[in-house]
């Protein structure tokens, strides 16, 4: 920052002020000093943009002295929100003053008479204030007079208070030092931590300053320094909040009288006096000191931090009594003796230019992190980026670069390389933390207080051309180089590494500036040591020294000079390639030239001129040629760019009021050099002769155009050409040569009115709807616009579609990237290829064209395209639609599926009846199962086994697996459930329906929908299918395995499976299943089993009559030869109540267990011990160890047998 006296008032009759505020919200200044004295000033500058803010000329608008106080004013204080002010004298009276029609009158007076008060503070929303009395008194009240409550601390007597910023806590300093915490009901809550004051102080240092920054303004960091506490020995502690037990410690070294945060807690002033050594002795002499909000700890055991100080401001005069900023920060006011005396700030604010876009930063009270702008400048075009934390800024070419520390716990810091709209395009992490960078069109170096790093950035131009840099490999695209080494610049980066070992040691002297080109670095250190390096190769060259440090540095456009801005604002050029002897007689290389100036903050080098530079000198511009400085212009605006005589700058100022919304027209100032100006002004009242030998003076290309252009208006060819050539315009060379073949005069001038004013002919041929001939006259024009072009290609392109002429409508179209209007031409000549390359090539996703897209490629039938157009514009749901409309069912089920799309019951219902109703049933299964429906593909399997055993169409072993499928599905089901829904106690038929649990939606079909049945009842074998899964591959398993065993021979085994086989009668038929049995216990003589078989027989309904007859006919001849006995009776015995049974008995007869039924023999189990059966992992069910130990896979699921 730079800053500097501007403005003086005094007071009448030499009276002393004690105190002064200057509210930030309405621009009033108040005032107050002995015998009474109270005045309100405001200072109002002037409207004209090139003019605006600290350039303007500021005059007193008002000037009103308020009456009532008698004794000296003690404190002033505004009440920012209802513009109220509050004043109070050494007799203790308070006046509340109010503004009514432009004047300032007593609103309401106080005066307790017993004491002196010695601070008052409104809190953040101005609801409140608290009013402290020397002897101890506290009093806090309401905006409208109410007193809200009062407290007497014994035995303190108080010189200041301060609200926090959510307006609960009051501090109260106290005399000696200490400052107490109270909340806003006056409750005692804690003492603050004082560290800054050294030890032995025995209560003699006083709080001078208590300020409490309340953010409303944003933080220029996430937990910075909010808390300001001054003594007047000259400590000054910066704390996070109350009990802050780190705060930042600082000895200023003078004796403080007052200070205060500016309007967004970016800096703090301390005001007062300092002992200042000049040729007379030692003086003391009055200052005003700005630092940052952070510290710097040189070393882990500093005690004080070394707090950024950034200046200075010496000001005459014997006492100054009080400081207060302005609202925005640009200017403070000082009382001085019987003064008030102002001075200008110019902020560092952090920004730059590049590529007609200016970047810049703000904070905004509701967020915590920076906003970072990137303004167009010619197209008013806005984006905004949010970064965390922001150190340094810089660009060149077509990229900025910005340093930022990281919120992790690597303590690294990061340089991110960003285009003109803000993308990011390169990144580094670092380990030094920057204070200052600057970079070149293929370098940026970034410089710490004692090391500088080198990085060669790439862009993607960049990468896809021959890298030219720091030296061979990826190795050498960055290094590290400490401030006191001596690089030479060696290709050969290990002799270099070698010959240069500064490490990360501290320096004696550290980095403060920096600047570069492209081939020249130059480092600024503090003690005024000025560095020059060579680039890309990093070599020290050469060595200069200043008398005091230096503040900016920048280099010409050949970098053959060097601007130096020193702190003091003080500008030198140094010539750099000026050769001389030293007082040694050795040949040195740079000079300075003969050239100072003061009071200047900012300097631009014109790009293309280097002896022409601009610079900021206070609120004046000042264009200087050949160290010569043209008539000043005034303006405050921040130079962007210097070239073609004309200058660019930003009124920053201006801009931060409202960043959010940058004007060009507003805040962007375009001002000429005095050459440029005269100029025109000599062609336009002198003439040509005169102004060629003005030019011929000042030669400049800009010049010498301005010359042709008013030499060919007049018609004067010679001169004209003369111009060009000494402008290297070879276009206007020819044009001249071409009017000189030109004979009509009239035709002459229309040639030159459209050479110069190609604009005025584009418009003449657009209105005429010559679309053609824009496009000519465009593409010859060096000021046509993209806009323009492509408004023509469009033009062009509506010209054929009208006529049907869709193929030529289609190239101009692509040209002008018009891709709505390229598809419906597409569309028109069935191109379907070409809409679908715009769709997957040219479309982002999410266009609101795609859309459409899809329905052209729907209503052709093109399924698949017309989903991948859906797909892109995130229309899942059309897309499923389109699927179905299509009869793409498959298609439409991977898309519900992959997308997740809820409530997909209907769609899978439709495409299964639709492929009931075509006799694919197995197809349907299959859907439900990759839909992820076990259930439902289970009822489907079940109700198509069973269909198949009333029409018997089916072989056993086919309905076996048909109902193994089955229970395997339903067994997926009850998996998924467990696993979505945990422990339910519903029903476990309700369960497996999806009952259990209203909010699962995976089985939420209707049954009835599942089967193809609306409405249905579920059938008995769907029941048993829920109850029981595994029951009909049971079934169907004994009956195969019976048969098996008889047709083995294995008559006594295949009559006790036969056995088994009849509680299966749900699943199979009766007569099938009885004509087993009698078959197997005949065979194996057990005929009492046998005749009961054929009793079943006779009795059963559905048994033709003529088998019946059959059935009759055949137990009688087998009951006429043998007696309905058993002949064999082995017994088994219960192993729960050791009760003797028949071994086919699988029901004990006594105590009613049950026993399982072995998969592998069909015998009962009548072990104890389950550890002798075999269980299979997948169905269950058991075995025999024994009957086991041969077999690979279950008998009943062909699960593997992993047992063994």
């Amino acid at each position: 920052m730079f800053i500097y006296l501007s403005k003086k008032i005094a007071i009448p009759n030499n009276t002393k002020l004690k105190s002064c505020s200057w509210s930030r919200s309405q621009g009033y200044i108040a005032c107050g000093g002995d015998d009474g004295l109270l005045k309100v000033l405001k200072l109002d500058s002037g409207k004209e943009t090139k003019t605006r803010g600290l350039a303007a000329p500021s005059n007193l608008s008002m000037n009103q002295t308020l009456d009532g106080h008698n004794g000296q004013i003690q404190v002033v204080t505004w009440n920012e929100t209802h513009l109220k002010l509050t004043s109070s004298d050494s007799s203790g009276l308070i006046i509340v003053w109010m503004l009514y029609k432009g004047s300032w009158f007593e609103e309401m007076i106080n005066n307790r008479g017993k004491s002196v008060v010695k601070g008052m503070a409104w809190n953040s929303d101005g609801t409140r204030i608290s009013i402290v009395y020397e002897d101890g008194a506290v009093i806090v009240g309401s905006v409208d007079g109410n007193r809200i409550w009062g407290k007497e601390i014994k035995g303190s007597h108080l010189t200041g208070v301060e609200w926090s910023p959510d307006s609960r806590l009051l501090l109260f300093s106290i005399r000696g030092g200490d400052i107490h915490v109270y909340d806003n009901s006056g409750g005692y809550v804690t003492k603050v931590n004082i560290q800054c004051l050294p030890s032995g102080t025995n209560g003699e240092a006083q709080v001078t300053v208590l300020h409490w920054y309340n953010g409303s303004h944003g933080y220029v960091e996430a937990d910075c320094p909010t808390l300001v506490i001054c003594y007047d020995i000259g400590r000054m502690q910066l704390m996070r909040n109350e009990n802050d037990d780190m705060p930042v410690l600082v000895d200023t070294g003078m004796t403080i009288v007052d200070g205060q945060w500016n309007h967004n807690g970016s800096i703090v002033a301390v005001a007062g006096s300092l002992m200042l050594s000049g040729n007379e002795g030692d003086k003391e002499c009055n200052v005003v000191q700005f630092y940052t909000p952070f510290g710097e700890v040189d070393n882990p055991g500093a005690i004080f931090n070394a707090l950024q100080h950034l200046r200075t401001l010496k000001v005459p005069g014997k006492n100054l009594t009080s400081c207060s900023w302005e609202g925005g920060s640009l200017r403070i006011a000082l009382a001085i003796d019987s003064y008030i005396f102002f001075a200008n700030i110019r902020p560092d604010y952090r920004w730059a230019y590049f590529s007609d876009t200016c970047v810049y930063t703000y904070t905004k009270a509701e967020q915590t992190e920076l906003s970072m702008v990137f303004w167009n400048m010619k197209t008013n075009d806005v984006h905004t980026r949010q970064i965390r934390s922001l150190i340094a800024i810089a660009a060149a070419g077509e990229h900025c670069v910005i340093a930022t520390r990281l919120e992790d716990s690597s303590g690294q810091n990061a340089l991110l390389l960003y285009n003109s709209i803000g993308t990011p395009v390169d990144s580094k992490y670092i380990d030094i933390e920057p204070i200052a960078v600057t970079m070149t069109m293929n370098l940026v170096i970034a410089a710490s207080r004692e090391q500088f790093f080198v990085w060669q950035y790439r862009t993607p131009k960049a990468k896809s051309s021959i890298e030219v840099g720091l030296g061979r490999g990826e190795s050498r695209r960055e290094r590290t180089f400490h401030i006191d080494d001596n690089p030479s610049g060696f290709s050969d980066p290990i002799a270099e590494a070698q010959r240069i070992s500064g490490g990360t040691l501290p320096t004696n002297d550290p980095i403060c500036c920096m600047t570069c080109s492209e081939s020249l670095l130059v480092i600024g250190r503090e003690s005024g040591q000025i560095q020059r390096y060579s680039l890309p190769q990093v070599g020290l060259t050469n060595t200069y020294k200043l008398i005091s440090r230096p503040y900016k540095l920048a280099l010409n456009s050949n970098s053959k000079r060097l601007a130096i801005i020193d702190v003091t604002g003080l500008l030198t050029l140094l010539d750099l390639e000026t050769r001389g002897t030293d007082v040694q007689g050795r040949e040195v290389q740079g000079d300075f030239l003969k050239f100072e100036r003061k009071d200047v903050w900012d300097l631009c080098w014109a790009s293309d001129n280097p002896e022409l530079f601009a610079m900021m000198e206070k609120t004046r511009m000042y264009i200087i040629r050949n160290l010569d400085p043209e008539e000043p212009i005034a303006s405050a605006g921040y130079i962007c760019k210097f070239s073609d005589l004309e200058i660019t700058a930003v009124l920053l100022d201006e801009l931060m009021k409202d960043p959010e919304h940058p004007s060009v027209e507003d805040w962007v100032l375009t001002l000429e050099s005095k050459s440029l100006r005269d100029t025109r002004e000599l062609l336009e009242k002198v003439g040509i002769k005169e102004a060629n030998a003005f030019v011929e003076e000042n030669p400049h290309p800009r010049l010498w155009r301005l010359l042709a252009e008013s030499a060919l208006n007049r018609l004067d060819l010679s001169t004209a050409e003369a111009a060009f050539v000494r402008c290297k315009d070879y276009p206007g060379i020819q044009f001249t040569k071409q009017l000189e073949n030109i004979q009509s005069e009239a035709l002459k001038r229309a040639e030159i009115a459209a050479y110069f004013k190609r604009d005025l002919a584009i418009a003449l041929r657009r209105k005429l709807g010559d679309y053609a001939r824009v496009v000519v006259l465009l593409r010859t024009a060096s000021a046509g616009s993209d806009v323009q072009m492509e408004e023509a290609w469009n033009a062009l392109g509506d010209h054929f579609v009208d006529r049907h002429m869709w193929t030529e409508a289609v190239d101009y179209f692509r040209k002008a990237r018009n891709h709505e209007k390229l598809v419906k031409c597409y569309y028109m000549l069935e191109d379907y290829q070409g809409i679908e390359n715009i769709l997957m090539k040219s479309l982002p996703d999410g266009h609101d064209m795609i859309p459409e897209i899809g329905d052209m490629f729907q209503a052709v039938g093109m399924c698949e395209q017309a989903v991948k157009a859906y797909t892109k514009a995130g229309k899942i749901k059309e897309a499923i639609d389109c699927c179905v409309s299509l009869n793409q069912w498959q298609l439409a089920v991977k898309l519900a599926k992959a997308h997740k799309v809820r409530e997909t019951g209907s769609l899978l219902s439709h495409y299964a009846q639709n492929l009931l109703d075509k006799d694919q049933r197995m197809k349907a299964v299959q859907l439900y199962r990759q839909a992820g429906h076990p259930l439902q593909a289970a009822l489907l399997l079940a109700k198509v086994a069973h269909e198949e055993a009333e029409k018997k169409s089916a072989t056993p072993r086919t309905l076996k697996k048909l109902y193994v499928l089955a229970a395997l599905l339903v067994d997926e089901h009850r998996s998924n459930l467990r696993a979505s829904s945990g422990e339910n106690t519903a029903s476990k038929s309700s369960m497996l329906l999806g009952l259990g649990n209203e909010s699962n939606d995976s089985d939420g079909l209707d049954l009835g929908m599942a089967l193809g049945t609306d409405g249905q009842v579920a059938a008995p074998y769907q029941v048993s299918l829920l109850e029981n899964p595994w029951r009909g591959a049971e079934a169907y398993h004994f009956f195969l395995m019976a048969q098996r065993q008889l047709y083995e021979g294995y008559v006594d085994a295949a009559m006790k499976t036969a056995l088994v086989v009849r509680g299966y009668e749900d699943f199979l038929p009766s007569e099938d299943v009885y004509c087993l049995l009698a078959l197997s216990s005949c065979a194996n003589r057990a005929f009492q089993t046998c005749s009961r078989a054929f009793i079943k027989l006779e009795s059963l309904k559905e048994v033709d009559p003529t088998e019946r007859t059959a059935y009759e006919d055949l137990a009688m001849d087998i009951f006429v030869k043998y007696n309905p006995k058993d002949s064999r009776s082995a017994r088994a015995e219960c192993p729960h109540c050791d009760t003797r049974m028949p071994d086919t008995t699988t029901a004990c007869p006594n105590c009613g267990a049950r026993f399982q039924i072995c998969i592998a023999t069909g015998r009962p189990l009548y072990a104890a011990d389950s550890s002798s059966t075999w269980v299979c992992k997948r169905c269950r069910h058991r075995a025999s160890l024994a009957d086991m130990a041969v077999r690979q896979t279950c008998p009943l699921c062909h699960a593997l047998n992993n047992s063994g």
